[in-house]
């Protein structure tokens, strides 16, 4: 079988990386979410912490490094962006997987079977889902969902040619507070059997 690639978009406690994680299980395909900040670490020789830190704060001054003219490059996150951007296409290129974020669906827009896919849910379920799942105070699931979704929609303005708003180049939306984690992964399996990427 040929193959293909899903990219999994999310608003914050929507639950997405395990939605991956259940279609993973179901397609017997691995999934990609944390492990490209590890490979991406490997490859820059800088700790996990630092790219953690990093990669989607488009804000970030504290490791802000000018390079000499000409390199093109001019902040950690661009050669971070850069270097994940490298990784998501070399596994893209290995074998069939699914992605969690990362401007994924933006680097692989030219994959020929790729399905692209935005998880959202009521603030209402998020905030259950930080408390409840996540183990979060009030307090900071309220300020992680508004600054995480912030900071995603940014970083997806710096990099994402094109980019309007958070359904921009998607096929598929789904609300996980309305069909949970493996219903939300049995639509996407539907649908991509009914596109005749699966068989």
């Amino acid at each position: 079988m040929e193959k293909y690639v899903i990219t999994i978009s999310r608003q914050f406690a929507s639950m997405g990386r395990c939605i991956a994680q259940s279609l993973s299980e179901e397609l017997g395909i691995p999934f990609y979410d944390r492990d490209i900040v590890e490979q991406t670490a490997k490859r820059m020789e800088l700790p996990i912490s630092t790219i953690s830190q990093e990669e989607e704060n488009v804000r970030s001054v504290y490791f802000k490094r000018q390079y000499p003219l000409g390199m093109g490059i001019q902040s950690m996150q661009d050669e971070i962006y850069m270097v994940q951007q490298n990784i998501i296409r070399d596994l893209a290129e290995r074998e069939s997987c699914i992605f969690v974020g990362r401007c994924s669906d933006s680097i692989l827009a030219d994959h020929p079977r790729r399905l692209s896919v935005f998880i959202y849910a009521p603030y209402r379920v998020r905030y259950e889902n930080c408390i409840k799942r996540l183990g979060m105070m009030p307090s900071v699931a309220e300020k992680m969902i508004k600054n995480v979704d912030k900071s995603r929609i940014q970083y997806h303005r710096r990099y994402c040619k094109g980019y309007q708003d958070e359904l921009t180049g998607k096929d598929l939306a789904i609300d996980s507070g309305r069909f949970g984690i493996e219903g939300a992964a049995q639509i996407i399996k539907s649908v991509m059997w009914a596109k005749g990427i699966i068989g």
